[in-house]
């Protein structure tokens, strides 16, 4: 869980980043020339505009999460992909087993995807 959370973390920082990166410099230097603290300037002109940007990229490590980590704790891509080919090797059907394997990962990322999605019309994201 550490490794995976380290993985994560330097990809979801690298995002944040370039959202804030985004944030127009003239912006930065309005907030100044007004004399807002430090955390105003953060809190109040920073990121409400640099979150509605990144929203759509973290959705997206949101949705690979799934790809990667063990679902309902037990069962996992590969677990799944494996019991498929297995299924392929007793039937020399493969077409039916690895269907279902990516139906069920689409029945479990599509409402992640759609979840986001709202999230990011609610925000206003670009």
């Amino acid at each position: 869980m550490l490794a995976l959370g380290l993985h994560y973390a330097c990809y979801t920082s690298e995002v944040y980043r370039a959202g804030i990166d985004a944030v127009p410099r003239g912006q930065w230097e309005a907030a100044y020339a007004l004399s807002l603290p430090p955390h105003r300037v953060w809190l109040g002109v920073v990121l409400p505009q640099a979150v509605p940007r990144v929203l759509p990229a973290l959705g997206n490590y949101v949705i690979s999460m799934f790809k990667e980590v063990p679902l309902l704790l037990a069962i996992g891509l590969v677990e799944v992909i494996t019991v498929a080919n297995q299924i392929t090797a007793q039937t020399f059907r493969p077409v039916e087993p690895l269907t279902m394997a990516g139906v069920l990962f689409l029945l479990i990322s599509y409402p992640a995807a759609v979840l986001v999605r709202r999230l990011e019309r609610r925000v206003g994201a670009i």
